[in-house]
């Protein structure tokens, strides 16, 4: 009888913890927590931590237990790929928050594309992330081609360059976005003297010398904050004054704490991530995350945010349809790419077959004695609709 008794136990002890395996619910997020661009990557992952911790009690009432994994791809493709792989491999992650690079993405999101993982992107802006038509792979900002236009039209326009020098961080990023800020600027018959690849972290001395003999009005920069910021900082060193432009990957607090202060002027980018003081609904979500963090809240931690909160309503919805049981990670697919999402900081969401914003909108933004300052704001469609 005792025997029987234990088995019995036993028994109903594995039922409880599969049963309990069964409820809980986990959402990845995929970003940089490491190296050189773990500034922006833990903003998105601390962003998603807010959505969760929000979310937790209107999971519960379902019997889900909801949880955060977070994993760090290093801003590296090859990492990246590596996690999406193990995340794949846990069958209790429904779908992604990430990444920040598109070079990232790109392999994630197709690895993860058999097992239909969902992945909402708060960052990547490259035109192959949706352009290769995945259904899993989605994001709630702009294109490169929607933000090298809007580059164009800024150094065109509000700076009046009539010759441009334009380099590139050799990634997929850096590289398509100096792509389309070169085809907008010799569509309005502005001069491009160079678009210059180069991986180039410490030394930029030999490009300053270029630039000083090209005497561009203005350079554009297709890159990240931690190369970029170097190269700002040499070259204001070396007594060049020019413009310097970018895209989003410039938007970090740490821009000018590399630069330096005194340097960090005549620094412009264009952003798909808005400043927190120009979102009306963010002051809220700015002081929860001071609170739980003990840092500042930046553009990329609101939209990592709003990520998170398009995955989390994605998976209710899809719950829902599935009489509020589990649903399976192809239905919140589905329901991710299919919703419309309300209650955001940076606006409603929804998103066309290849999964771009239907809508989004374009910030620019000034950089001045270290302090960062919006100077205009484009709304901005995809030419898919």
């Amino acid at each position: 009888m005792k025997n029987t008794a234990l088995s019995l136990s036993v028994l109903a002890a594995l039922a409880l913890g599969s049963a309990s395996a069964q409820t809980t619910i986990r959402i990845a997020s995929l970003s940089p927590l490491s190296g050189g661009q773990s500034d922006l990557g833990t903003q998105i992952r601390n962003g998603t931590q807010l959505a969760v911790n929000e979310y937790k009690a209107q999971f519960k009432k379902l019997g889900f237990d909801l949880q955060l994994v977070p994993y760090d791809d290093q801003a590296d493709p090859a990492t990246g790929t590596a996690a999406a792989r193990k995340i794949a491999a846990d069958r209790q992650i429904l779908a992604v928050v990430g990444t920040l690079n598109s070079g990232v993405a790109i392999p994630s999101s197709a690895a993860l594309q058999a097992s239909r993982v969902a992945m909402v992107s708060p960052a990547n802006t490259a035109n192959q992330v949706t352009d290769r038509g995945l259904p899993n792979m989605n994001r709630i900002v702009a294109r490169d081609d929607a933000q090298g236009g809007a580059g164009a039209n800024f150094l065109a326009g509000k700076l009046g360059a009539k010759k441009v020098y334009i380099l590139n961080d050799k990634t997929a990023y850096g590289e398509g976005l100096a792509g389309e800020v070169e085809k907008a600027l010799k569509a309005k018959g502005v001069a491009v003297v160079a678009n210059e690849g180069t991986e180039e972290k410490s030394d930029f001395s030999s490009i300053v010398a270029k630039i000083r003999l090209q005497n561009p009005d203005a350079i554009y920069f297709g890159g990240i904050y931690n190369q970029v910021g170097v190269f700002i900082k040499q070259l204001r060193e070396a007594g060049v004054t020019t413009a310097v432009v970018g895209g989003d990957g410039l938007d970090s607090g740490e821009l000018p704490t590399i630069v330096g202060a005194a340097n960090a002027n005549k620094i412009y980018f264009t952003t798909v991530a808005a400043p927190i003081d120009a979102l009306p609904a963010a002051k809220v979500f700015a002081a929860n995350y001071k609170k739980t963090f003990n840092d500042d809240a930046q553009g990329f931690g609101a939209f990592g945010y709003d990520a998170a909160k398009v995955v989390l309503q994605g998976i209710l919805n899809a719950a829902r349809t599935n009489g509020n049981k589990l649903p399976s990670r192809a239905q919140v697919e589905s329901a991710i790419r299919k919703g419309n999402f309300t209650g955001l900081l940076s606006g409603a969401v929804s998103f066309n077959s290849v999964g771009d914003r239907r809508s989004a909108t374009m910030y620019v933004v000034g950089v001045t004695a270290g302090a960062f300052k919006l100077d205009s704001s484009i709304n901005v469609k995809p030419v898919k609709q």
